[in-house]
């Protein structure tokens, strides 16, 4: 998004208004001021991309759309609760300033509620993931860099599994993935994901390959690809080693990636460009994004850029 339409969103929404309602008569943290407003500017987007232009035309089925995409994306519990916060207070701002009559996230449902919500790691805990692997260790480097693209590109498994050495355009600080419904994007690499995926394909792969990998950069100890099982046995020791006693899948890192995007201050659509999102098909308006953005964003927000 271009800095005008972002400002012009931000004038339509009222958010600096709402901004400044937080600081000065509700006398919010700094804190505070920042994520809530960082949350209203995303639902702005969002409803954008709905049709809706205007604060007025918020209704409690947009505000639910809102609510199960940040679930979609793989956010954390609190984050959610902490967005719906956001959007409260936000209606009742809207209803003080006369441009709503009724309270559309009256009845907004949290993350309570709801049957299943994804686990996600902390930064530290995921760099103690990323550092469990002793480099002693047979295959060590192998399992660092699927940890590494893990995480640091927010992959599925299968798409872990599926990635073809043709796929990572290192020099270009991106891998090229093949996603759900055969949709190809390109997501930016870190340099501490480059570093360690770079001493895999030089030092470690080539002694893996046999002839029978078929292309794939991610192998077994017999040279074959590594298959999801494989990948889900590779995560889980890590995470054990790490000392981390819950439940850690391939999944776990992809929605860490997300959450630690956004919370950072990345934006909604450059997040769902990265993890090649069904519901990138919401956004109609935002149907391009230029992969130097996509770069920036990740280099801006990404703990492991």
């Amino acid at each position: 998004m271009t800095e005008t339409l972002r400002e012009r969103l931000a004038r339509a929404f009222l958010v600096e208004s709402f901004r400044d309602h937080l600081t000065l008569e509700a006398g919010s943290s700094p804190h505070t001021v920042e994520g809530y407003s960082r949350d209203v500017s995303r639902l702005a987007e969002f409803a954008t991309s709905k049709g809706v232009h205007a604060p007025s035309g918020l209704t409690p089925a947009l505000l639910r759309q809102f609510v199960y995409l940040l679930k979609d994306l793989g956010l954390s519990a609190a984050t959610i609760r902490r967005a719906i916060s956001s959007i409260r207070t936000y209606c009742v701002f809207l209803m003080g300033e006369g441009v709503l009559t009724t309270d559309p996230s009256d009845r907004l449902e949290g993350p309570r509620r709801w049957q299943s919500l994804p686990e996600v790691l902390s930064v530290s805990e995921v760099e103690a993931m990323l550092a469990a692997a002793a480099v002693d260790r047979p295959l060590a480097w192998r399992d660092r860099a699927l940890l590494e693209l893990a995480y640091g590109a927010g992959l599925r498994v299968s798409e872990l599994c599926g990635l073809q050495l043709t796929d990572l355009l290192l020099p270009e600080q991106v891998v090229r993935v093949m996603g759900k419904g055969s949709k190809e994007r390109l997501v930016p690499l870190g340099r501490a994901v480059i570093g360690v995926v770079s001493v895999y394909l030089h030092e470690i792969r080539p002694t893996l390959d046999g002839g029978k990998s078929g292309g794939r950069v991610l192998l077994n100890a017999r040279g074959m690809p590594l298959s999801r099982v494989g990948a889900w046995g590779i995560v889980k020791r890590a995470a054990a080693d790490a000392g981390i006693t819950r439940r850690v899948t391939p999944h776990t890192l992809r929605h860490s990636f997300a959450t630690h995007l956004l919370e950072g201050g990345a934006d909604l659509r450059a997040v769902q460009e990265m993890l090649g999102h069904a519901d990138l098909s919401t956004t109609q308006i935002y149907t391009h994004v230029d992969r130097e953005y996509l770069r920036s964003i990740h280099k801006q927000f990404h703990p492991r850029a």
